[in-house]
């Protein structure tokens, strides 16, 4: 199984056609959206998670850009500089993915990378500047 994070664009022209549907039933792929801003008849942006068979993963990809849809690897990653850190929680309240957390009773909070949309809300809202946008060399 391949899977890899995803940022896709989609024109005007193709925002109202039932792309992800086909990867579902023709390319047999399984995806996670972890955000979406579509816009009927003007664009839309996708960041999601897409997984099957390699050679599938290949031939949905093809497809997509065939289709029109502009297809990035996420090139980026959020990890957290736990020397700055001061354990506020400002972070878990705006983190959609539950990568950052409150673990309770200790009240610590905690970053697991592996649930990580890299949305990078996290970042412009940490007070102490302990959430960092790296690049990601496996994707790029």
């Amino acid at each position: 199984m391949h899977a890899e994070m995803l940022v896709l664009r989609f024109s005007q022209e193709v925002v109202d056609k039932p792309i992800i549907y086909r990867l579902v039933k023709d390319y047999d792929l399984e995806f996670n959206l972890l955000r979406a801003a579509i816009y009927p008849r003007q664009e839309g942006v996708i960041v999601m998670e897409l997984r099957g068979h390699p050679k599938n993963f290949r031939r949905g990809l093809k497809y997509l850009r065939d289709s029109g849809v502009a297809v990035k690897r996420v090139a980026r990653e959020v990890g957290r500089n736990d020397e700055l850190c001061y354990q506020c929680g400002t972070c878990t309240a705006v983190c959609p993915s539950g990568a950052l957390y409150i673990k309770r009773p200790e009240m610590e909070v905690i970053f697991d990378p592996s649930k990580c949309s890299a949305c990078e809300l996290c970042c412009p809202v940490c007070p102490a500047r302990a959430m960092e946008v790296r690049l990601n060399r496996s994707a790029v």
